[in-house]
């Protein structure tokens, strides 16, 4: 039925009136709905603590928690000090959890060889989340997708037995011992224990194909079994891939254990789409949130923060990550992220907000080097326009614990025709009432809403949404009504303080429930304000701060009212301390608060010069800021002001790299190189999914222990009389290219096709390279043959596909129907040992990896002196390297990216090390990158470092490097210590 507007009016008007903003009162005691919410932010306090559910929510401690996530990869951002950053910022606007993916690939080199330490300190990163109050949800796979190679498999597992991700015992075996390494790490840090603040563990990672096979079930239940046996006794939940049903309460066995299992699924609908109603309060079904899982809250574990980009850009059609951005802006998190939460979804995690880099040979074929997803923080750590919803949002759902806990209501008629989608909401306790109005058109809608015995007319931008509620209590006084949305509220000092906020320029009304007429004081901005039917009603265009001061009316502590347009509502930042709530205006960012006697304590970030205002508890008079003691006076608002303006980023002066020296490399290819200590291939079966061909040895390069970046052939024949060419097959992911020697002489290039929409998601390339040959003499011949592999296929369908093949398949000569094609001997030769600090995924096998060319320790003083841009034609590998030095002030965080630019005609790729980091790929004809986040830690912003680029060119056209530059990407004065990283190198 739909609720018409006298009855609504009605209910807003007494029943909703006990929803509380921010308040210590619960919301009721029924069985339903435990009262009150977690207490404060989480922390490795000492002290055990609870972690349950029902259908509503999270319980923690017996109180209710919606958790508000942002997907954070550490693997993706290799300088442990910048994980602090990425961490205070997500607390700061507004997430209260952080969702972590662990990859295998990353912390295991080889068989029972597991790292945890350096740029690979999970124990770190999970201690780093609880210093600054944020919940974990740890998602150590075994397997993770997440657009890395082999979704996450280690290299090694492609040359193993044992069909994975089922209940193959040979997998298995595998599995435990990585879970039994990892979950050493993640018991020490279970909020349960007091010494964490993990709170949620996910087995496996959207797994779909074996939930009816009895080895899928048995695989489930054994990954259940084997963490609860490890110690890890938090709820544990699988993610669905879309919201099918699969893996709910009951569909595997947990071993008698009941009420520990989640449901959760993902979910990426495309901007274009009309947001889905999933969670409870959708269309139902055999796959309705509600029908699969109903004693389970609503649960994404996985919803679309971004995009991700494949080689060429095809996604974005070319424009990459900032157009992601574009399309899935604030507005689109607003339209989407709030039906999420209309439906009953209460465990919201948004992948990602902040994507990174996935550097080395970290990412899997179908993308390239940045990992920027389009999301909140973009990949040099930047905030952007697409954090003001979220920080809305995360402080609205901190703020209002009724929020956890909503059943859905009868329909509301706000008019707008059918393009206005109206979600009615009630708590089941308390009765309140939250409406969430979303706008499917391109213009604006005014909603008519029966609010309080009244019609408030609400307008609602195209694709855009905004949430309300009625009877909002805000300290001592209750909220009848607002056209603008809640934000926060708190008590401090003498006062409350409640946030309302909207588009700017937007005209809004709020009343309040007032028993005798206050007395009103516009501070700042301009409202008007009348008194009739027992409520204060003020009107004020959103612009800036607007503040408003109520007092009296039979209330004795005042109100403080402020009105904040969006780009004013991200310089608010709220704080709760031991001794009480702390609001600051005015930064670009407020990392910590801490009160200390008589005096506030604060550290955060200013881009341009910004005021400073604080609201704190009674006698507190001082503040510092950064470190600073700064001059403050009283405001009329009951705060604290800074007399000076904080000052904004000093300059930023980077160099112009010059003093480049070169280096011509692959002696591989001439006929007289020793290849004596290379690998025999002669191995004759394969555990790849591709298929050995009939006659010839096996060739794929994870079959002799070489799994990361380029490997080198070397065949020796005796010759082959009346060949006319010889035939290369291969296989390489997306961008894999192969080149060919004989006896030293070039015979050409062979690179796979630039995908397009349709091939985007095509995972193995297979291709067969033909070059002509002339007549060839008697006598012994060498063929190389160089494969760059563009790493291994994801194995998202558990089928295997991370196994197939890469490098050489099969060479055949043309030799007529007379010829004898020759018996050829090859040898093998990819990466070294892995770096054992920079890990395995750091390097391949090219001929001055393996010499240690990229590390800054290598002596290059006998190379050639070179200068950029250069335009060389020749097939193969040329290094150029440079040192530069920066001297950025200790105060400054400055985010600082080497941009390359050339004719997108010339046919060439560059990796590019940083300090004999790899920090990722350039294809100049292809891209979209080209420019490459050098991360703050690896990059030594006050001392020297080491450059080194590694150009493949096929020959054709000419080469570079073209233009190389230092570029900056932002700054900031404030951000956080940041320790080097460390970088060793050997002397050549």
């Amino acid at each position: 039925m739909v609720l018409n507007r006298r009855t609504f009016g009605a209910l807003a008007g007494s029943a909703a009136l006990g929803l509380s903003l921010g308040g210590s009162g619960g919301v009721g005691a029924a069985a339903t709905a435990p009262a009150g919410p977690a207490t404060g932010p989480p922390g490795a306090d000492g002290r055990a603590h609870t972690v349950g559910f029902d259908r509503y929510s999270l319980l923690v401690d017996g109180g209710r928690v919606v958790l508000w996530s942002g997907e954070v990869h550490p693997f993706r951002l290799p300088s442990p000090s910048l994980w602090r950053d990425v961490l205070q910022k997500l607390r700061a606007y507004g997430y209260n959890a952080v969702s972590v993916y662990v990859a295998w690939n990353y912390h295991s080199p080889a068989p029972g060889s597991y790292d945890f330490t350096g740029v690979r300190d999970l124990g770190l990163f999970l201690r780093t989340a609880a210093e600054t109050g944020l919940y974990v949800i740890l998602r150590p796979g075994p397997y993770i997708n997440a657009e890395v190679d082999a979704g996450g498999f280690p290299g090694w597992l492609t040359a193993t037995p044992g069909t994975a991700r089922t209940s193959d015992p040979a997998y298995l075996s595998y599995v435990d011992e990585w879970l039994t390494a990892v979950n050493r790490i993640a018991v020490r840090h279970l909020y349960t224990r007091g010494s964490g603040t993990v709170v949620l563990y996910q087995l496996e990672n959207e797994y779909a194909n074996h939930v009816t096979a009895p080895e899928g079930r048995a695989y489930m239940a054994h990954l259940y079994a084997k963490v609860r046996a490890d110690g890890v006794d938090v709820p544990l939940f699988h993610n669905d891939k879309g919201r099918n049903g699969y893996w709910t309460p009951g569909s595997f066995d947990t071993g008698g254990e009941r009420g520990r299992w989640l449901y959760a699924f993902d979910g990426y609908p495309s901007p274009s789409r009309t947001p889905p109603d999933w969670g409870h309060f959708g269309p139902g079904g055999t796959k309705g949130g509600s029908t699969a899982s109903p004693g389970t809250p609503g649960f994404l574990a996985e919803f679309g923060g971004g995009w991700f980009d494949p080689w060429g850009g095809v996604e974005f059609g070319g424009k990459g990550y900032a157009e992601s951005r574009r399309t899935r802006d604030a507005a689109y998190e607003r339209r989407f992220y709030l039906t999420n939460l209309a439906n009953g979804i209460t465990i919201h995690n948004v992948y990602m907000t902040f994507g990174g880099t996935s550097w080395g040979w970290l990412p899997a074929p179908v993308v390239y080097t940045s990992y920027d997803y389009g999301a909140a923080l973009d990949e040099a750590r930047r905030p952007t326009a697409k954090l003001v919803p979220m920080h809305q949002i995360g402080h609205l759902l901190q703020s209002v614990p009724e929020l956890a806990a909503l059943d859905r209501a009868e329909d509301i008629d706000a008019g707008g025709g059918p393009g206005l989608r109206t979600y009615h909401l009630v708590h089941p306790d308390t009765r309140a009432h939250v409406c969430v109005l979303r706008n499917d058109t391109s213009a604006e809608i005014t909603a008519a809403l029966p609010l309080a015995g009244t019609t408030v007319r609400v307008p609602v931008p195209g694709h855009d949404a905004r949430l309300l509620a009625t009877g909002i209590s805000l300290g001592a006084r209750t909220l009848r009504y607002s056209t603008a949305q809640p934000m926060l509220r708190l008590t401090t000092g003498r006062q409350d303080i409640t946030v309302f906020t909207g588009r700017a320029g937007e005209a809004t009304r709020t009343a309040l429930e007032c028993a005798g007429e206050p007395s009103v004081t516009v501070l700042e901005g301009t409202a008007r304000h009348t008194y009739e039917d027992g409520a204060l009603r003020v009107d004020a265009g959103l612009g800036g701060l607007t503040r408003v001061l109520v007092e009296g009316g039979g209330v004795a502590r005042p109100l403080l009212l402020l009105l904040a347009d969006d780009d004013t509502s991200v310089r608010l930042w709220r704080r709760d301390t031991p001794s009480g709530a702390v609001l600051v205006y005015g930064p670009a960012l407020l990392r910590t608060a801490s009160l200390r006697g008589t005096t506030a304590h604060l550290t955060g970030d200013t881009v341009d010069e910004a005021d400073l205002e604080v609201w704190a508890p009674r006698g507190v008079g001082e503040v510092v800021w950064n470190g600073v003691a700064q001059a403050v006076r009283p405001t009329r608002c009951g705060g604290l002001r800074a007399v000076r303006r904080l000052p904004g980023a000093g300059p930023v002066r980077l160099p112009a790299l010059t003093g480049w020296r070169r280096r011509e490399e692959n002696p591989e290819s001439a006929a007289g190189f020793d290849d004596s200590a290379w690998r025999v291939a002669d191995l004759t079966s394969s555990y790849s999914t591709t298929p050995v061909p009939a006659g010839g040895p096996v060739l794929f390069a994870d079959d002799y222990g070489f799994h990361y970046g380029d490997v080198w052939y070397r065949g020796r024949f005796e010759g082959a009389a009346g060949a006319g060419s010889v035939s290369l097959a291969y296989v390489t992911g997306t961008q894999g290219l192969l080149m060919a020697w004989l006896d030293g002489k070039p015979l050409g290039t062979h690179r796979m096709p630039v995908p397009d929409k349709d091939t985007v998601r095509k995972g193995t390339w297979s291709a067969t390279a033909t070059f002509p040959v002339a007549a060839q003499a008697p006598g012994p011949h060498v063929l190389s043959v160089l494969v760059r592999r563009m790493q291994h296929d994801e194995d998202g369908r558990a089928n295997d596909t991370h196994k197939a093949g890469r490098g050489l398949a099969s060479v055949t000569f043309d030799v007529g129907v007379d010829g004898a094609p020759p018996s050829v001997r090859w040898r093998i030769q990819g990466e070294t040992a892995a770096d054992p600090v920079r890990g395995p995924l750091n390097s391949g096998g090219l001929y001055g990896e393996r010499q240690g060319w990229h590390l800054p320790g290598f002596a290059d003083g006998d190379w050639q002196a070179a200068a950029l841009p250069r335009a060389d034609r020749r097939q193969g590998v040329v290094w150029y390297r440079t040192r530069f030095r920066l001297a950025v002030d200790p105060g400054t965080d400055a985010s600082i990216g080497l941009a390359l630019t050339d004719d997108p005609a010339r046919a060439y790729r560059v990796q590019i090390f940083l300090n004999g980091w790899n920090m990722g790929q350039y294809i100049n004809d292809v891209g979209p990158q080209h420019t490459f986040v050098l991360p703050n830690g690896v990059l030594d912003t006050r001392g020297t470092n080491t450059l080194a680029l590694a150009v493949l060119a096929d020959g054709t056209t000419a080469s570079g490097p073209g233009k190389a530059e230092l570029t900056l990407l932002g700054r900031a004065a404030g951000g956080v210590p940041v320790a080097p990283v460390h970088s060793p190198g050997r002397a050549g």
